[in-house]
């Protein structure tokens, strides 16, 4: 797991919502699109708590926003959401990206969630692309996490397009 203390969290915060966040709008607005960068913290879009203590500024998102997202949607634009949270104090969390981001495509009633990976997706053998699972039921997906095929970073993954795929995202 990851810990994030304060000195941490405000490089975490410069980054995420500083350099990477903007580096992507750039590539969209270059790309013909009309990006708007932004993080959780804006308009209250993602709030949440501390997981635990000893994890420092590491939270889980408790709840979302979405009426900066829909004015940004509805004009036009690409919102580009940095993930990082905020608690009911102001204090900044460091939220993980896919959780955060089935979230957000729960709330706007995406159709489709895409999460960005260095792997191909769920394998059976994860050294072995093409052992490539093409589509999973939320019952194939727990039972795979049961057998440890699912298992490290995919597991926070799968189970975001799980809770998004159980609170209406057609597809993720």
């Amino acid at each position: 797991l990851r810990v994030t203390d304060a000195d941490t969290m405000e490089i975490v915060e410069m980054v995420l919502v500083g350099k990477v966040n903007k580096s992507l709008v750039s590539l969209i607005n270059c790309a013909g699109g009309r990006a708007v960068g932004m993080c959780g913290k804006d308009g209250n879009t993602l709030r949440g708590q501390i997981r635990s203590p000893e994890l420092g500024f590491v939270g889980d998102v408790t709840s979302v926003d979405t009426s900066v997202l829909q004015q940004l949607v509805s004009s036009g634009h690409i919102p580009v959401v940095a993930t990082v949270a905020m608690d009911a104090s102001g204090q900044a969390l460091n939220v993980n990206a896919d959780t955060a981001a089935g979230e957000l495509a729960a709330s706007i009633g995406a159709a489709k969630l895409i999460l960005m990976t260095d792997v191909p997706g769920v394998c059976t053998d994860k050294d072995d692309p093409s052992t490539l699972i093409r589509t999973l039921t939320i019952n194939e997906s727990r039972d795979l996490v049961g057998q440890d095929v699912i298992a490290g970073g995919m597991i926070p993954k799968v189970e975001c397009c799980v809770k998004s795929i159980a609170q209406g995202v057609k597809s993720a």
